[in-house]
């Protein structure tokens, strides 16, 4: 069903830098928390940047490498050669690259190779894990920085006409297939000056590098139309906070072609299948550790409160937002449309980790046959703690310290990063705290000054 066209190899790579002029190549990957990376060469460089990688010091990288052991090497994988378009003055092109030690093995803190071993994980068991998520932000007006000003006042799907935002999100809409990229739609959010980016689903590991990408042209761009892009969860107190809810679906293996939808089943209420149910009582059993991953910074807290639409019950339902876990409807015959979308994950997250951390509980739920509790259909906001109670609907963490705490308990997440990749993480994210925690924010100014 899904087939793609094998990469191009090195000499195909060197054959076409040659013929479109290429001047420079960018070598991009990721430190740990998801600030992208990159190294610049001269294309002169590139059959031996092709052949060997690029060594580097990963001293300085959060996560990455101590003092003592930081020559670290990038290796460009040759499926994301991509000729970088709007670059007239400079022809470029970049790789994605993955971190190799010294010793020739995959660096285990490299958030791109964690991905791809929670991917090997479910190839084994016939399994290639396809998401499309749902990427929003805010654009503030760049002139009145450092003041925080929304670049418009208008609400969801409002036509915002012709003004710097459309043509900023029209001109990265119209760069995505020079990526490979399949944009579906762009579209003004809640909140003043919020918008929205959708793409179509796609295999775990190139929606991964795809938000990446989104990510870098909005950065690359919004200074030309006089816009300031953040993904931080919640810039601005009061309105909806920016997420990035993610569909999920799986689909079975054969000699390497990715066929069948195997979350759906005519024979079920919901339309979902016995492997799509084990799915759905992983991730919601290891729900609470999870969100260290796919809400990872001290702001991404502030977004998951009740009264602005974010998640924050622990369960699941059909068409209900204020769940976990919401099962859309699909057009009837569309059974490869058959999803599950998760509505906790924000902007701000390392989409590597986030969409590993993901896999590892659902396949959990799946290798475990894990069983859900039973769906809830009504809106979980309006539902009292007693009622709660009695359902067993749980909640997310209220901040990142307790979600760094219920993840150094998960097994399948300690597995999933391994021990020193652990500590590196929860080590970042307790700098965060501490240094929040000092902060004195203008809240306090107002309340006790």
């Amino acid at each position: 069903m899904f087939k793609r066209k094998p990469p191009k190899t090195g000499k195909e790579i060197l054959k076409l830098a040659k013929k479109e002029e290429i001047e420079i190549i960018e070598l991009q990957f990721s430190d740990l928390t998801g600030r992208p990376k990159k190294l610049e060469v001269e294309a002169i460089q590139l059959e031996y940047v092709l052949k060997d990688g690029l060594w580097y010091d990963g001293s300085s990288i959060e996560g990455h490498g101590r003092i003592a052991e930081s020559d670290m090497r990038l290796i460009p994988d040759f499926s994301t050669f991509v000729i970088l378009p709007n670059c007239p003055d400079c022809k470029t092109a970049r790789f994605i690259c993955d971190v190799f030690t010294p010793d020739g093995k995959p660096f285990e803190g490299d958030p791109r190779y964690i991905l791809k071993k929670i991917i090997s994980l479910a190839r084994r068991n016939g399994l290639a894990y396809f998401v499309g998520p749902e990427l929003e932000f805010f654009l503030f007006d760049r002139s009145k920085l450092p003041e925080i000003t929304p670049h418009d006042r208008r609400g969801y799907f409002d036509d915002s006409g012709r003004g710097r935002s459309s043509d900023l999100l029209r001109k990265v809409m119209r760069s995505l297939p020079a990526f490979d990229i399949q944009g579906e739609c762009q579209h003004h959010e809640v909140a003043p000056g919020q918008h929205e980016i959708d793409i179509k689903y796609d295999e775990v590991l190139k929606m991964a590098d795809s938000v990446m990408t989104i990510k870098r042209l909005l950065k690359a761009y919004d200074d030309e139309f006089g816009l300031k892009v953040t993904f931080m969860p919640k810039p601005i107190s009061g309105i909806n906070g920016s997420g990035m809810h993610v569909h999920q679906s799986l689909f079975s293996i054969k000699n390497d072609v990715v066929e069948k939808n195997i979350f759906f089943s005519s024979r079920d209420r919901f339309k979902l299948s016995e492997i799509a149910l084990n799915f759905i009582a992983g991730q919601l059993k290891y729900a609470k550790a999870m969100c260290a991953l796919v809400a990872s910074s001290v702001n991404s807290y502030k977004r998951l409160v009740p009264g602005y639409e974010a998640p924050v019950n622990i369960c699941w339902g059909q068409t209900n937002r204020s769940a976990l876990i919401r099962v859309p409807r699909v057009t009837e015959k569309r059974h490869s449309s058959t999803r599950l979308e998760l509505r906790c994950p924000d902007p701000y997250c390392n989409p590597y980790l986030a969409f590993a951390a993901m896999l590892a509980c659902g396949l959990d739920g799946i290798l475990n046959k894990l069983e859900p509790p039973e769906p809830v259909n009504e809106n979980v906001y309006e539902i009292n703690s007693e009622q709660k109670q009695e359902l067993q609907i749980d909640i997310l963490p209220k901040n990142l310290e307790e979600a760094i705490c219920e993840l150094q308990k998960c097994e399948p997440l300690l597995d999933l990063l391994g021990e020193e990749t652990m500590k590196k993480f929860v080590s970042v994210c307790q700098k965060d705290i501490e240094t929040a925690r000092l902060e004195v924010t203008p809240w306090e100014i107002d309340r006790y000054l």
